[in-house]
């Protein structure tokens, strides 16, 4: 970000508004906004507490299976919408469908369907970020370049080599994407999960901290929750730039 010529760091643009937070809760102008020096304070007094590590990795636990999940069944799917014609014509509008839809209004009904519990979450994280996963799957796989389909043909590949070493890692770039956006999506969808249906881990201390107005925990723990989600979009970020080398190969 430049400003009169000067280069001026994005992490600038926090600063400016921590300082506005904080002037804004020492002014007290609304109860449920404290100042950010005292969130600062609450969260490193939550973090090394065993209710937050107890809860952090039922949490944990919840979105790496259901992101895992995604994954595997993304890029399976998004790989055979692309490769089979009559299979992406019949998945493909739901697909459509599903990456513009609110997910969350469906969260209540999973609770019909799985029940109450840690497996509602699971599924709730895997439908979040399943579908854009296969969505930019299916791009990345229809953009491979045919020649590079017919040169491993003539070198007498196999149907597994094909896939495994031309079509997949000529997607990569945007298979990649689309993981980041269904990690994204996924931190969304634990966490509404344990809000709306299974109240338990961050979910449970979220409603824990709002029914008592213990705004510095809360503030807290959204904080921590939003750096959680940052990092893991930045270390696919950061994959993404190390393979982006494929796209101009392509």
């Amino acid at each position: 970000m430049t400003i009169f010529g000067w280069r001026i760091p994005l992490a600038a643009s926090l600063a400016v508004w921590f300082l506005a937070w904080e002037a804004v809760g020492q002014a007290k102008l609304s109860m449920i906004v404290p100042p950010v020096s005292a969130v600062v304070v609450a969260g490193m007094e939550l973090m090394p507490t065993q209710k937050f590590l107890s809860a952090a990795w039922i949490t944990l636990t919840a979105f790496g299976t259901g992101l895992g999940l995604a994954i595997v069944v993304g890029i399976a799917l998004g790989v055979l919408m692309a490769r089979v014609p009559r299979v992406g014509d019949i998945l493909g509008l739901w697909v459509n469908i599903f990456v513009s839809a609110p997910i969350s209004a469906l969260v209540p009904m999973l609770m019909a369907i799985v029940g109450i519990g840690q497996a509602t979450v699971v599924v709730t994280v895997f439908l979040f970020a399943v579908f854009v996963i296969i969505l930019d799957t299916e791009v990345g796989v229809r953009q491979a370049s045919p020649s590079l389909l017919e040169m491993a043909r003539s070198f007498g590949a196999s149907r597994r080599q094909l896939y495994a070493k031309v079509l997949i890692l000529a997607a990569l770039p945007e298979i990649l994407a689309g993981v980041r956006l269904g990690v994204i999506r996924g931190v969304k969808g634990v966490v509404i999960g344990q809000l709306l249906i299974s109240i338990i881990g961050i979910g449970e201390m979220f409603e824990l901290y709002s029914r008592n107005f213990l705004m510095e925990e809360f503030w807290a723990l959204v904080i921590l929750v939003f750096l959680f989600a940052f990092a893991v979009s930045e270390s696919v970020a950061w994959l993404e730039r190390r393979i982006e080398y494929y796209a101009g190969a392509r």
